[in-house]
């Protein structure tokens, strides 16, 4: 059996802290249960709960009859659930495969573009070949999971909502109700059973990277939004279209605490007691299982050092016995590979802990398949909590009413195109991006605008559907976009352009803020580029925004009054861009109606009010840049703006300038500047060159062009590293652009390297360079193919090459374009892993 190695980077800490000895986990000092029925002593006072769901009598019998029937292959393969890329209909069949997803960025034939009668196609072959009998099998229908956390988020066309962010700052639970429907809606049209959402994260450290799928610091706003989200996801308990027509099955997410880590580090360890566990980042749990939530989400996160995907205590003991929960919990993204004894295809603690099913959407799937059935077979996993696994994924099936609705091809709503998308859709989604704006500034009463102005629309985000759109949009993290991978759409400069114009007025976009004619006032949009999980912590609270801070102080420098408008997933310290603003009010990140935008700054034709400000911050501002957690009730005075601050227009309230130190003291280029981790980080696109120097940019898990591919992959998590294979067809280079210069002369003064990791599985056959560019005849590269060659093929190596000999051979370390580039003409299969610039390192590449 082939063992994954878990020790590295963050994630390999927290492995670590996690294998010092049983004696060492604090989680819980309770006694655990013995099995999947008998109880343990609670060390708090957690609640006893009742779901609106209740137990169906005619249908616990109708599990007995099939438990009675199936094998343990058959109920194991219930318990497991595979990714469409690694997995075929042939295989579901073969293995009894109860569950598939598609991830973030994953399409039915590996298709961006794919239509939504694709998409039902492909439900339909997995639908078939899960009640194949032709083996003696149990015919059990299959459910498709997929993440759809501000809309169905996955599919071209679709609404996309406000991020939770924003929706938190709406306090509109009744809203939230609404945006559950219609995403049940559009998730219903495409064949699709079941979605990963809602997200119940309080987060308390702003530098978690998903922040912004947070609707609140304070657990009141998310136990007040979660059953209704619910409740819109799954349908109104009692009715009779209850997980029925254009309802799905939901999942609260992710179990628990995973907005509680530690400095705000993804998948890190919330360190906190029992009580601050139950009181803070349990409540939406509460309300979203009294409304009949079906499935639960493991966090990838620990509590107190313990891996939540193995922790009986909260699984077992508080989630299902004294919670009351019924339906199933779900693994996420092979997170039980972390867990302490684990590895990726083996992990009988997790399922005796309570986990139900595991999400394993690698092509290693058959070997945990295998496992799991040994270990069933064996006792390791006893036949009771094999069983009692099983009848819970059985149940929200029959809830659902899957063994009898057919194929989803034939169900009422499937492949329903007008259902994308549908204008009454679209207006919920405009009515949550007007509720959800926050104003910040208002000096001198600049907002409203007047629509018959001469009107500026300038900054990155103007007309930018991607970035106002952020994680999860389309593809995973969001990037790769271009408006018209948002079809039916409307950026903010698009909404700002049909007001005006409306009016007799005149806009002018201009993304660096030129203009033909001197304008009454200018608007800039800017502010955070797309990121989801893990690629989205930060050390600290600052925005860099040096190009946006000289294009608003450019402007007002010309005597025009500017509008800030800041697109962001987390409060971030941003005093020197509300000083250069007349106006500023944040938009968070809008989604697929920016126009709801508008509809707030400007007055109506008559010049009247049209929509005022009416959202109230559910997250403190900082004062400053250091990362000092600020929550309600927690370090308040260091909030520059408190919970629940937002000006409207029948304010007057005139800020004057704010301090611009940041708090933190000025880097000196010892600090290590991250180019891919998981990721091309901003300002850098990965991008690949073929022999015939077509160029594309890689915005998909799979991209190949003439004699090269580019696979994401996982070393230690999700996709966090690039397989590169060269079939030798020709030169064709890989690496990171941007259209923007970085800095990095103050690393190659340190004694600094580039420093990556790599792994061989196919040596080179012909020579290889990497190389840094800064401009035509601006770059430099050195061999490494003697160091890939002497490689040990499937281990990993870290390479460090010295910045400062590429600079003696002609880089403008100060004008530095693309930091890391690979090429070769001949065969080679690499993956590349933290690719980063370092200070004071050891350098293995000299000048050569």
């Amino acid at each position: 059996m082939k063992k994954r190695i878990l020790l590295g980077g963050i994630s390999g800490l927290i492995v670590a802290a996690s294998l010092a000895g049983c004696d060492g986990e604090k989680a819980s000092t309770a006694k655990p249960a013995t099995d999947a029925t008998s109880k343990a002593v609670l060390t708090a006072d957690w609640p006893m709960l009742t779901s609106a769901i209740q137990q169906d009598p005619s249908i616990e019998s109708r599990i007995d009859a099939l438990l009675a029937q199936m094998s343990v292959e058959e109920k194991v393969g219930q318990m497991i659930q595979v990714e469409i890329r690694t997995a075929t209909p042939e295989e579901v069949r073969e293995y009894h495969i109860g569950s598939i997803l598609n991830g973030g960025g994953s399409f039915p034939d590996n298709n961006k573009h794919a239509s939504v009668a694709d998409w039902v196609a492909l439900a339909d072959r997995y639908y078939h070949a899960s009640m194949d009998t032709s083996d003696g099998g149990v015919a059990i229908p299959m459910i498709w999971g997929t993440d759809a956390v501000h809309g169905h988020n996955n599919v071209i066309g679709a609404t996309l909502f406000p991020h939770n962010i924003a929706l938190g700052a709406t306090h509109n639970p009744e809203l939230m109700r609404k945006i559950g429907e219609v995403t049940a809606a559009e998730v219903s049209a495409t064949g699709i059973d079941w979605v990963f959402a809602p997200t119940l994260a309080v987060t308390r450290d702003d530098r978690w990277g998903r922040s912004y799928e947070s609707y609140s610091e304070d657990p009141e706003v998310v136990r007040d939004y979660a059953g209704e989200l619910v409740e819109g996801l799954q349908g109104t308990p009692g009715s009779g279209d209850l997980l029925r027509g254009k309802y799905v099955v939901s999942t609260a997410k992710h179990f628990l605490a995973d907005g509680g880590t530690e400095n705000g580090i993804d998948r890190g360890d919330a360190m906190l007691s029992e009580q601050e566990l139950m009181d803070i980042h349990a409540q939406g749990y509460f309300s979203a299982i009294e409304s009949g939530v079906q499935t639960v989400m493991a966090s990838f996160s620990s509590w107190n050092g313990k891996k939540m995907h193995g922790h009986k205590y909260l699984m077992t003991d508080v989630l299902k016995q004294q919670l009351g929960f019924d339906g199933f919990i779900i693994g996420d993204w092979a997170g039980h590979q972390f867990v302490n004894g684990c590895s990726n295809v083996s992990c009988p603690q997790s399922i005796n802990a309570g986990l139900d099913m595991f999400m394993a959407p690698d092509p290693s799937w058959k070997e945990l398949f295998a496992n799991t059935v040994a270990q069933a077979k064996s006792g390791e996993i006893s036949a009771e909590r094999l069983n009692d696994a099983v009848r819970r994924i059985l149940r929200v099936k029959l809830r659902a009413g899957l063994f009898d609705a057919g194929a989803p091809s034939e169900r009422a709503y499937a492949g329903d195109e007008s259902l994308i998308g549908a204008p009454e859709h679209r207006a919920i989604a405009r009515q949550a991006v007007r509720e959800s704006l926050v104003l910040l500034k208002n000096n001198d009463g600049l907002l409203p605008l007047a629509r018959n102005q001469k009107v500026l629309v300038t900054g990155d985000g103007a007309d930018n559907i991607g970035k106002q759109s952020g994680g999860w949009s389309v593809t995973w993290q969001g990037t790769g976009n271009q408006n018209a991978d948002f079809p039916g759409a409307t950026s903010v400069y698009g909404g700002i352009a049909e007001a005006v114009e409306s009016a007799g007025g005149s806009v002018q976009l201009s993304t660096d803020g030129s203009f033909a004619t001197k304008p009454d006032v200018a608007i800039v949009v800017f502010g955070e580029d797309p990121y989801a999980e893990m690629q989205g912590d930060v050390s600290n609270l600052r925005y860099q925004g040096e190009q946006d801070l000289a294009l608003m102080q450019r402007l007002r420098a010309q005597g025009i009054p500017v509008v800030g408008l800041f697109i962001t997933g987390r409060p971030l310290w941003i005093n020197p861009q509300l000083n250069a603003s007349d106006a500023f009010a944040v938009i968070w990140q809008p989604g697929t109606e920016g126009a709801g935008v508008a509809d707030v700054i400007f007055r109506d034709a008559q010049g009247n009010v049209q929509y005022d400000f009416t959202g109230k911050l559910t997250f403190s501002w900082p004062d400053d840049a250091t990362p000092v957690v600020r929550n309600r009730g927690e370090n308040e005075a260091q909030a520059l703006f408190q919970y629940g601050y937002g000006l409207s227009y029948s304010d007057s309230v005139q800020m004057a300038a704010l301090s611009e130190e940041s708090g933190l003291q000025q880097a000196e280029g010892r600090e290590s500047l991250a180019i891919f981790n998981g990721r091309a980080l901003d300002p850098w696109h990965f991008q690949v060159v073929d022999a015939a120097n077509h160029q594309s940019v890689i915005s998909s898990s799979v991209t190949k062009l003439n004699g090269i591919s580019v696979k994401s992959v996982d070393r230690n998590v999700q996709e966090d590293s690039r397989r590169l294979q060269w079939t030798g067809e020709g030169d064709a280079t890989v690496g990171f652009f941007a259209n923007s210069r970085t800095d990095l002369s103050r690393y190659a003064a340190n004694g600094g390297a580039l420093v990556f990791d790599v792994k061989i599985d196919r040596a080179p056959s012909d020579a290889v360079n990497i190389g840094i560019n800064c401009g035509m005849d601006c770059g430099a590269e050195q061999a490494i193919t003697e160091v890939l060659s002497g490689m040990t093929a499937g281990e990993w190596k870290t390479v460090a090459v010295d910045l400062q000999c590429l600079a003696t051979d002609g880089v403008k370390m100060d004008m530095v374009l693309s930091p890391f580039y690979v090429r070769t003409a001949g065969a080679l299969d690499m993956t590349v892993h933290n690719i980063h610039v370092a200070a004071d390192a050891k350098a293995d590449i000299h000048c050569g």
